[in-house]
């Protein structure tokens, strides 16, 4: 490890970093514009100058790596009027309208300029003004800002995997561009954080408030199944936008579009009263009375008559709340896979996690996707498979429709016989991966192929292989609570078929859309939800939630970890948040829950481990099948990346991506 001096220190670092990370080690800030820890080096702005002993000039400490013996200096007048000289190029033609731009406040240039800056401008020319780009409904431009760093680009080369963004021309006349394309990238919008100046600001957000008018609540994306880290930024009872939050484990710092700006889709079509079926139509009424006309279904109907569905939105609290009171009321009949996937709970978490963690993906050396889109379905995840090719001794290999990864990969086959041959696939490998998608689950022949996948050789000591890829943000929850069919119970699909046949009296759907509703027309329905969406429109009885910014409530990632999201916003109208509803609910069908807070209620909640935590699963015996496997190619859930839940349905913002971009993101064989 080099030992150097920074500012008349001595700091001992390893080999291999840079000065400047050097610096940070050392405690002393450097500024920067086109240096970013997560992307490729360019040196571009210079803004990082240092002193370095026995240079013959200021060097650019972002691109100058270490060296044994080295004295560097921060604080010197050279450095002082580097920096000077460097912030007067930058601030040349640079438009100087503060006062109207998105980015101020937040402006690395603004806070810089101050900093580092000088007291006086001494250009007399006529600055350059630049056409604005049309980089898609999510990205507005306002190019004349742009300072060249780059950042932009290198994001979307190396971390998205897209070739979107690029520059055109040299010297002054040098612009960033898309040649007129929206970015086709499910993480596109990560360039407006990235950028340092106002040249890349938010299309839907333009204009609506300023940073220090809002309430920043740290929080849970729930829109798949990553548990990405996000920050919400509300005004009063509305959320004006969601920025991502560090969690280098889960997200790093990155946030997919769908989460960033699904949540206009908050403020449509929600369902803010109580309602009742009468003579056909709903009708708004009481809590008093939707809630009898919900106790008298339920206490009308055998357990065995009554069943209970859990969505993909549905928290830990509300869905251990709902199972109890089913417990009491005698219904084995409980399941939280709505879509009808054969998801099994019978081998213990190893059998239904992502093992690895989403982090380990960074070690393994031989990935085999099954049955999934990870650019659809976690595109955060499939940006941490690209960050590991990128380093190189991995292979990647896909049974399955042929897709676009932004990675390069060997196609095995479009059908499931490719299992059969794909242990030589992992020969020689040390730390072998297989991702089981949901498509994977939702086949005649889901119990076979998941025997196949389960056969094949990457389970390791200290190293379970295994992973399932998770869709829904409360499925992993829920499966930790046994929300699933008891002894004699029926799953999804029997659910509805009795239900269409009259067996099924009552059927309670907890955020529950993703099904064939038609199929409940002659049951009571009682829905509880936030949204109006499929579930609703057969009710009998609608119990307005709250969506997942407006409680404080549980979710499990696909990796196991438990984390928590919380209240930025209140409920809007005289919606309530989920488990108070069941609790209240359960007093009136005589079988009053166990808990009175929710501090009561997350004591029995069955977590495994602490929050944010991942507690490694015990290693299962491979599931045993003799059934062949079907030459039938894989149906993905996912058809539409933008619009795969009752809150992106409804957003303006996603239907406009959907029609903008979606053309152009449609999956290609690679």
């Amino acid at each position: 490890m080099p030992t150097l001096t920074i500012d008349d220190k001595q700091i001992e670092v390893p080999a291999g970093l840079t000065v400047i990370q050097a610096c940070e080690l050392a405690g002393v800030e450097i500024p920067r514009f086109c240096y970013h820890e997560r992307l490729a080096i360019a040196g571009n702005c210079r803004m990082c100058l240092v002193e370095m002993e026995k240079a013959p000039k200021p060097i650019a400490s972002c691109a100058m790596p270490v060296n044994e013996g080295m004295v560097i200096k921060t604080n010197t007048p050279l450095v002082k009027k580097a920096r000077e000289g460097v912030m007067e190029f930058l601030l040349l033609n640079h438009p100087l309208d503060c006062p109207i731009c998105d980015q101020g406040g937040e402006c690395d240039l603004q806070d810089q300029a101050m900093a580092y800056g000088g007291d006086s401008s001494r250009s007399l020319e006529m600055r350059r003004a630049v056409p604005e780009k049309y980089m898609g409904p999510l990205i507005k431009t306002e190019m004349t800002r742009c300072i060249h760093c780059t950042r932009c680009v290198r994001f979307a080369e190396d971390v998205a995997g897209v070739e979107a963004i690029g520059a055109i021309n040299r010297g002054e006349n040098m612009e960033i561009t898309t040649l007129e394309q929206a970015v086709a990238s499910e993480l596109s919008a990560n360039v407006i954080d990235l950028c340092p100046v106002g040249a890349l600001t938010s299309a839907p957000y333009a204009f609506n408030a300023r940073p220090w008018e809002l309430r920043k609540t740290e929080s849970i994306d729930v829109l798949d199944a990553v548990g990405s880290n996000i920050r919400i930024d509300a005004r009063g009872a509305e959320v004006l936008r969601v920025l991502p939050r560090l969690h280098d484990d889960i997200n790093e710092e990155w946030l997919g579009d769908k989460a960033r700006y699904a949540c206009d889709g908050l403020k449509k079509q929600r369902l803010d009263k109580p309602y009742v079926r009468k003579n056909g139509k709903l009708v708004p009424a009481s809590w008093d009375e939707a809630l009898a006309a919900a106790a008298g279904a339920l206490k009308a109907a055998k357990g065995t008559e009554i069943a209970a569905l859990a969505g993909d939105l549905a928290d830990m609290e509300s869905v251990f709340a709902l199972k109890t009171l089913f417990d009491r009321l005698g219904s084995p009949n409980l399941d939280c896979r709505p879509e009808g996937n054969t998801l099994s709970t019978a081998q213990g978490r190893a059998g239904y996690l992502f093992n690895t963690t989403i982090a380990g993906i960074e070690q393994a050396d031989a990935i085999l996707l099954i049955g999934t889109n990870p650019r659809w379905e976690a595109p955060l995840l499939n940006a941490r498979i690209r960050k590991r090719w990128l380093k190189g001794g991995v292979k990647i290999a896909v049974i399955g429709e042929a897709f676009e990864l932004t990675y390069p990969y060997t196609h095995l086959g479009t059908t499931p016989q490719a299992i059969k041959d794909a242990a030589a696939f992992f020969v020689g490998a040390s730390k072998p991966m297989v991702v089981l998608g949901q498509a994977a689950f939702q086949r005649s022949d889901s119990e076979a192929l998941v025997s196949a996948a389960q056969h094949l050789p990457v389970q390791r000591e200290g190293w379970n292989g295994y992973n399932v890829l998770h869709t829904a943000a409360g499925r992993v929850g829920a499966l930790d609570i046994g929300f699933v069919p008891g002894a004699g119970g029926a799953a999804t699909r029997e659910i509805l078929a009795k239900a269409a046949a009259g067996a099924m009296k009552v059927v309670y759907l907890l955020g529950a859309d993703e099904m064939d509703t038609a199929k409940l027309k002659d049951a009571f329905v009682i829905y509880q939800g936030h949204h109006g969406d499929a579930g609703a429109d057969v009710a009998d009885v609608i119990l307005p939630g709250a969506a997942y910014t407006e409680k404080d409530a549980t979710y499990v990632n696909t990796e196991g970890r438990a984390q928590r999201a919380l209240m930025a916003v209140p409920p809007p109208g005289e919606a309530k948040e989920d488990w108070k509803i069941i609790r209240a609910l359960s007093g009136l069908v005589g079988s009053a829950l166990p808990f009175d807070t929710a501090e009561q209620l997350r004591t029995q909640l069955p977590l495994v481990g602490a929050l944010d935590t991942v507690t490694p699963a015990a290693p299962f015996t491979p599931l045993l099948h003799a059934a062949a496997l079907s030459d039938t190619p894989f149906v993905y859930p996912i058809q539409n990346y933008y619009r795969t839940d009752v809150i992106s349905r409804v957003s303006k913002t996603m239907a406009e991506c959907t029609k903008a971009v979606l053309p152009s993101l449609q999956p290609k064989a690679a």
